[in-house]
């Protein structure tokens, strides 16, 4: 196990700069996962650590070595990839053990190292079968099982369920999640899916167009996120988002570029006719005869949720209820925004406004008892 120190990496294609000057510290057994849109840098950035592309600029250091100059098979790395990356005509025992052999070591200590991983994996009666004998998820196990014989100082998984059905990758996250809680080996995690960096993650890094938007843990990005972007990235259903300014007529209110009225707990001194966006999710949309005037448009039922998509004065906005409610397209309801659990952001900057928490001090303490 090892700290990883990512300063100020910067990388080009050509002319073509793709990160931009990242830094990003990744504590000794930490579960680190990278999440974008495509194309935002998060493989590339995984490419450099890992030595399979070298950097333009900065430094990346694993343990106490600055590894820029090292080769791939001295950074004390193991890679699994999204295509499992496995010898079709070796068994799985003989694909979890080639590094060791390549590295010269005895049958006797292949062996040694196997077993024990295929047994943490769930691969003790598979390791005489062949890659085309096998599921999917047993491939992608082997390939787990590969990089585990090794024992790292640091795993690098590269979008390694995006091959994989629905089902199936819900499995796998909690496995390989699981195998992590065991193993404490540090752990950098690639993928473009928000749902599995929430659901996996000690610290998320949300990247986009090669620089890092926020770092954190998990809850804190999505109660808490410091720009727009984070805030329609993280959560699913996304944010909803509406334009418009901040109104201060007694009390605070926000009225959207539509002319819809929606409820603040609080706004920032001075504020009053700023124009801004006023941010809320799915979930913290109840029902109340003063809410908004809405139409219903679409009704998506999932089983424990009803998802209702309306409009409020021509503008779309999403809804979650737990109840079973009936409703149907064209239906008029009343929407109640919770005020307490709004977020408002700056409409040329996309940075969170400061001082529109209804409770800061609250705010506070909640977010010193997440690090305690």
């Amino acid at each position: 196990m090892a700290v990883v120190a990512i300063r100020e990496v910067r990388k080009k294609f050509g002319s073509a700069e793709v990160i931009h000057g990242v830094s990003i510290d990744i504590a000794d057994g930490e579960f680190v996962v990278l999440v974008g849109p495509s194309g935002c840098g998060k493989s590339t950035l995984l490419r450099t650590i890992a030595g399979l592309e070298e950097i333009s600029g900065g430094e990346i250091a694993i343990g106490d070595r600055v590894v820029n100059d090292l080769p791939p098979k001295q950074r004390d790395i193991a890679m699994v990839f999204q295509n499992y990356a496995l010898y079709p005509h070796m068994t799985v025992a003989e694909n979890m053990g080639f590094s060791l052999r390549l590295r010269g070591a005895s049958k006797k200590e292949i062996d040694t190292r196997v077993r024990p991983a295929a047994e943490i994996l769930g691969l003790l009666p598979l390791l005489d079968r062949y890659p085309r004998q096998l599921s999917g998820g047993q491939r992608q196990r082997v390939a787990m099982g590969r990089a585990i014989v090794r024992n790292p100082q640091v795993f690098l998984f590269d979008e390694p369920l995006s091959n994989l059905d629905a089902k199936l990758r819900v499995q796998m996250r909690t496995e390989i999640k699981e195998l992590h809680q065991r193993l404490k080996t540090t752990t950098i995690y690639v993928t473009h899916d928000q749902v599995e960096a929430m659901t996996m993650a000690d610290k998320i890094v949300v990247m986009r167009d090669g620089v890092v938007e926020q770092v954190g843990a998990p809850l804190d990005l999505y109660d808490r996120p410091e720009n727009l972007f984070v805030a329609s990235f993280i959560g699913s259903p996304a944010m909803n988002v509406l334009e418009g300014r901040i109104a201060q007529d007694g009390s605070a209110t926000f009225v959207t570029s539509a002319g819809a009225v929606l409820p603040l707990a609080h706004a920032p001194q001075g504020s009053a006719g700023r124009a801004a966006v006023y941010g809320i999710r799915p979930e913290h949309i109840g029902l109340a005869n003063d809410g908004v005037s809405a139409e219903v448009v679409v009704v998506e039922p999932t089983g424990a949720e009803i998802q209702v998509f309306a409009r409020i004065k021509g503008e779309e906005i999403n809804a979650v209820f737990r109840e079973r409610h009936r409703f149907a397209s064209g239906d008029a309801i009343r929407l109640a925004p919770d005020p307490a659990q709004v977020h408002l952001f700056d409409s040329q900057t996309g940075r969170r406004i400061e001082g529109a928490d209804p409770d800061q001090t609250l705010g506070e303490e909640r977010r010193l008892e997440k690090t305690t």
